[in-house]
């Protein structure tokens, strides 16, 4: 392996959300965290480089894309994902969850329904009720070990609740669902046949396991691009969301200029110059990391699930955990029901007692109470003492729930 993504690197210090905040969310600096959607790897060593030059020019002025930004980012999608995108259809802005925030606005007004699936990225439920707009829910179904889409209820829902608004994640955060093309397909369908507009957040999309492919809905077909907004980023993907750089691609010129004007408002459109120069270089050099990358995150996912496995195989049947089938993302999205229904007080359990923190899945809305989300982008040695202290907190809180009965 070229890149050392087993080095644990100590991030204290660097005013790191993950690392340097503990005490001031109540936690202890011993906890190990697993939680907050980053990565414990350095990024690509190309994306270091291009910014120490900058760095070393020592002007930081005000900043913008040229063509070879758009170039980098449209050479990227045509040949990962096949997708043909064109200069015009772009739009600027710091990040995912400001354009989201942004489209609700453009596009809704206070009151109006807007839908998404959960359990699902939480800002999503944020940005529609800060809004004053109304959350409607088509959950998610956990079938076989899997979450697939309701589109019976999914209808029902739009129709029920005159939904003007859909916010889709694909692939999906947190359950880790890669979206195929006919389920893209079946949403642009039901969405234009009832005059809903589809703002899909597809930040994830480059993390999918080896072997998986995800799919823009934009490509899907001219029915779906003309009626939707793609917010994407190379931020998850290449660990630089704290450079704030992401993109808007939409083909609809009217939708285009709406979400134009509403970001613009803000006056958020702008990049910060290290933002651009991280974008190009990644683009433009970073695909040898990714692809090593990913195949370190399949491994250390592979890990986890025979850490799992071993647990599963040591209690009885009714106290196992599920570790949901899930082929995007870095982060797992872990069933205990079978121990509690109330996550949050499991993670208090496992901060408190067992120093490892992750996320309780109740913040993701839907079933999300019976879940653990765990991030696994770390060095496997770090992953594999947090799951350690995760599973030793399970017997502990399970010999503590359920007596041992004679």
């Amino acid at each position: 392996m070229t890149y050392e993504f087993d080095k644990i690197i100590d991030r204290k210090g660097t005013n790191c959300l993950k690392y340097d905040f503990a005490r001031e969310r109540g936690h202890s600096e011993e906890e190990l965290p697993l939680w907050v959607a980053d990565m414990d790897f350095q990024t690509a060593p190309e994306i270091v480089e291009r910014l120490q030059r900058s760095v070393a020019h020592g002007i930081f002025g005000y900043s913008e894309g040229k063509d070879s930004y758009f170039q980098a980012l449209a050479g990227w999608y045509e040949k990962h994902f096949g997708w043909t995108v064109k200069q015009e259809w772009l739009v600027k802005t710091p990040g995912v969850v400001f354009a989201i925030a942004a489209a609700v606005r453009a596009f809704t007004k206070e009151g109006d329904a807007v839908l998404l699936q959960q359990p699902v990225y939480y800002p999503f439920s944020e940005a529609i009720k800060d809004n004053g707009r109304e959350l409607v829910n088509s959950p998610l179904k956990l079938v076989n070990g899997h979450y697939e889409m309701d589109f019976e209820d999914l209808e029902q829902k739009i129709v029920e609740h005159q939904v003007k608004l859909f916010l889709l994640c694909s692939p999906h955060n947190p359950v880790g669902r890669v979206w195929t093309e006919e389920e893209l397909r079946r949403v642009g369908d039901l969405c234009v046949k009832h005059n809903v507009l589809v703002v899909s957040d597809e930040i994830h999309c480059d993390l999918t396991d080896p072997g998986f492919d995800y799919v823009p809905f934009a490509s899907v077909g001219e029915h779906c691009a003309m009626n939707s907004v793609t917010c994407m980023a190379p931020t998850k993907t290449f660990n630089i969301a704290g450079l704030n750089s992401a993109a808007v691609m939409i083909p609809n010129p009217v939708l285009r200029h709406k979400v134009w004007r509403a970001l613009n408002t803000d006056e958020v459109a702008e990049p910060n110059a290290f933002a651009m120069d991280a974008t190009l270089a990644a683009f433009n050099e970073g695909e040898p990391w990714l692809n090593e990358l990913r195949a370190y995150l399949a491994g250390n996912k592979a890990t986890a699930r025979a850490m799992f496995d071993k647990y599963n195989a040591s209690v009885p049947a009714d106290r196992r955990i599920i570790m949901v089938e899930g082929h995007a993302t870095y982060l797992l999205w872990v069933d205990c029901s079978a121990i509690t229904h109330d996550t949050d007080a499991l993670c208090d359990y496992l901060k408190r007692e067992h120093k490892v923190m992750f996320s309780a899945g109740s913040e993701y809305g839907g079933n999300g109470h019976d879940f653990v989300r765990i991030n696994v982008a770390c060095p496997r040695a770090r992953m594999i003492e947090g799951l350690a202290r995760f599973i030793d907190g399970l017997l502990a809180y399970r010999a503590q729930s359920f007596p041992k009965m004679d």
